[in-house]
C-alpha cells in the first residue's frame, strides 16, 4: 500500500525545490493532476496549508477534486501532504480520516539532487480492500506517473 520511485536531477536542491512546492505548477508535470490551487488565502507551502487538486484518474477519467494539507515542509529537504477528502462525496472513508499521504525528500547527491516521490496508503479497511482488489493494477501505474513527473521536473529544471 505504499511505494516510491527516485530520480537523480543535476541541480541544486533549492532550484528543485522551488517547482515541487508549489501545487499551483502540478499540472505542468504529473500525468494525473492537471490543477491545483491553495486554499483559505494560503500563497505556498507551509505545513497546515490546505490546497485541492484537479485530478484526472489514469488520464482518462473519472475527474475530481481532492482536498490535501501540507504535513511536512522542510525546505530544499521535505514537502509532504495527505489527502483526505471524499471523491464524489463517497464514503470510502470515515471523514476526515487521511486516505494517503504524498511526498517528496530532496537529498544532496553526485552534484545534484536525489529526488523521491513517494505514497503510501492509509490502512483502513476500505483502503486494503482497495489494495487488495486493484493494487496490482494501481500500484505499478502510481510509480510509472511518480517517474513521469519527476522526468518532467528533471527535463525543466535541467534546462
Amino acid at each position: 500500500m505504499r511505494g516510491s520511485v527516485t530520480v537523480h536531477i543535476n541541480a541544486p536542491a533549492d532550484r528543485v525545490w522551488l517547482l515541487i512546492s508549489d501545487v499551483t505548477q502540478i499540472g505542468r508535470f504529473s500525468p494525473e493532476t492537471f490543477e491545483a490551487e491553495w486554499l483559505d488565502g494560503a500563497t505556498g507551502a507551509t505545513a497546515g496549508a490546505r490546497f485541492r487538486g484537479h485530478v484526472k484518474r489514469n488520464e482518462k477519467g473519472p475527474v475530481y477534486w481532492t482536498e490535501c494539507t501540507v504535513v511536512a515542509c522542510e525546505p530544499m529537504r521535505k514537502f509532504a501532504f495527505e489527502v483526505s477528502s471524499r471523491p464524489f462525496g463517497l464514503p470510502i472513508a470515515p471523514r476526515n480520516t487521511v486516505q494517503l499521504t504524498w511526498s517528496y525528500v530532496l537529498e544532496e547527491a553526485g552534484g545534484g539532487t536525489a529526488v523521491t516521490e513517494s505514497f503510501e496508503l492509509t490502512r483502513t479497511l476500505p483502503m486494503r480492500l482497495y489494495w487488495a482488489l486493484l493494487g496490482w493494477i494501481r500500484g505499478p501505474r502510481i510509480e510509472r506517473d511518480m517517474r513521469r513527473t519527476l522526468q518532467a521536473i528533471k527535463t525543466v529544471v535541467e534546462s
